[in-house]
């Protein structure tokens, strides 16, 4: 039975998308170092090109894989880690899925497909450990306090000395011993619940997720509006939870929407009611700087 013109090209498309995929995991099988992950990623490889050979032997084309995608995905996993790199291209899978359904009628084979892309997901979750994904409660930890920590403290000190270079320096070296304090805290507690972190490890990633973010008081060196620089601190705040948020939805499976909303309204609302109380010292002592 002849495919539709309609449904030759979707198959098409999917035919030139598991070639694609097929390079993608292909060439990060090469440079994983966990034989197990390595094997896995070998073998969904080998699965990918199987289903390219099937749509070729119903189209009878032969076609070439998109080198930008397979560019983009191979330096997105590789800078972000197998796990984010990976989840975010299977993301696709529920649609392809869904048009691979349409076929049925005129590719009864295609049943078989549907039921690997399945797998897939599956497969991909078994198979990869990655050390930073181990240590997001540590990261977390540093990120959540320090933005909330420099949101609040920034804002208040904004309206209480009005002078960018002071509130830069006394948020450096808030931000600073912070740092130094939560990491420390951070490896007492890990020792002391005995879990399968490193102890040390935990505290240098909360120490640096903590340094990384005191970054958002760039704005006060770089102009003279105390205002505008506030904002544009917050905004960088709200930039960098969406960022982190979206991160985990995807390497996790979290939901984003919720976390995001919790993370940004608790800086947010610190920031508020910091603002506040700068203004209400201000006022009652009368002290400008």
């Amino acid at each position: 039975m002849g495919i539709e013109d309609d449904l030759q090209e979707k198959l098409l498309g999917f035919q030139r998308n598991e070639l694609t995929e097929h390079h993608i995991y292909s060439r990060l099988a090469v440079v994983v170092r966990s034989p197990e992950n390595r094997d896995s990623l070998a073998r969904i490889a080998q699965q990918e090109l199987d289903h390219y050979q099937f749509g070729r032997e119903h189209t009878g084309r032969e076609l070439k894989p998109s080198r930008l995608q397979v560019w983009v995905y191979y330096l997105i996993s590789r800078l972000l880690g197998l796990t984010f790199g990976l989840k975010l291209m299977e993301r696709g899978e529920e649609e392809v899925q869904d048009h691979y359904a349409e076929l049925r009628q005129v590719v009864p084979e295609v049943e078989t497909l549907i039921r690997e892309e399945h797998q897939h997901e599956q497969t991909l979750l078994g198979l990869l450990d990655e050390e930073g994904l181990r240590y997001t409660g540590s990261i977390v930890l540093g990120l959540n306090d320090a933005l909330v920590e420099l949101a609040g403290a920034l804002a208040g000190l904004t309206l209480a000395l009005q002078n960018g270079q002071l509130i830069a320096l006394t948020g450096l070296i808030t931000g600073s011993a912070a740092a130094l304090s939560m990491a420390a805290s951070e490896y007492l507690s890990v020792r002391a619940e005995g879990e399968r972190t490193n102890p040390a490890r935990a505290a240098i990633y909360t120490g640096i997720a903590y340094i990384l973010t005191v970054a958002v008081i760039a704005p006060y060196l770089a102009m003279q509006d105390l205002y505008l620089s506030l904002g544009l601190t917050l905004a960088a705040a709200v930039v960098i939870i969406a960022s982190f948020n979206y991160f985990l939805a995807v390497a996790q499976d979290t939901p984003f929407r919720r976390r995001f909303a919790e993370m940004a309204g608790l800086s947010l609302g610190v920031a508020a009611f910091s603002f506040g109380v700068g203004f209400v010292l201000r006022s009652l002592f009368g002290i400008e700087v």
